[in-house]
């Protein structure tokens, strides 16, 4: 799947929005992908995480359990590890970090793959990474749907990051917004930041 299919599948979906967006990262940008639009619709989510699975298994080779971080990670890191033959587990926020619940583990041995739906700074995917590192398996790289970095997200201290898009979003903080944003009143999307 090329990036242009992958990016028309968000269009088809409704889920390319430009305006003024709060990311969860807190930066703002005049694009948002509103994944939920995709993740709705179970034939555009495995059309795209297949093609995800397909990448993965080139890259990392065999996955025994996928890691996503809730609330993004969750479809997708599932429906790729569907792809993949292996294990879906998720991690949630407790007491402000992330962490596996519900009684989720990851196996001595396990090799681990991080899911997550859209990657900016990679805020998410190291919090991700850090409420599992006490877990006896190896992470072995991460991948996600859309890297809207270009490839320049801090994720995982370097750690490798498979993605069917990686395209550069402008994003700017809110106190250096360009003139033609901050005249459009801004709206944030994202989970980051709902009630626990």
């Amino acid at each position: 799947m090329t990036q242009d299919q992958v990016l028309d599948e968000f269009r088809a979906a409704g889920a390319l929005l430009e305006g003024h967006f709060i990311l969860s990262s807190g930066l703002h940008s005049p694009v948002y992908y509103q994944k939920a639009f995709v993740f709705s619709e179970p034939p555009r989510t495995e059309r795209l995480c297949r093609a995800l699975a397909e990448k993965v298994k080139a890259e990392f080779g065999r996955i025994d359990v996928v890691v996503g971080p809730a609330v993004g990670g969750i479809v997708p890191g599932y429906e790729t590890a569907r792809h993949l033959g292996c294990r879906a587990i998720f991690t949630e926020r407790e007491k402000g970090a992330f962490t596996l619940r519900r009684g989720f583990a990851i196996k001595p041995g396990e090799r681990v793959l991080i899911v997550e739906d859209v990657i900016t700074t990679g805020l998410s995917f190291n919090e991700c990474a850090a409420g599992i590192q006490d877990q006896p398996g190896e992470i072995v790289g991460g991948a996600c749907i859309i890297d809207r970095s270009g490839g320049r997200s801090e994720a995982a201290a370097g750690m490798k990051i498979v993605s069917l898009v990686q395209i550069s979003v402008p994003t700017y903080s809110a106190d250096n917004l360009p003139p033609e944003l901050a005249a459009i009143p801004a709206v944030k999307p994202g989970s980051r930041g709902l009630a626990a």
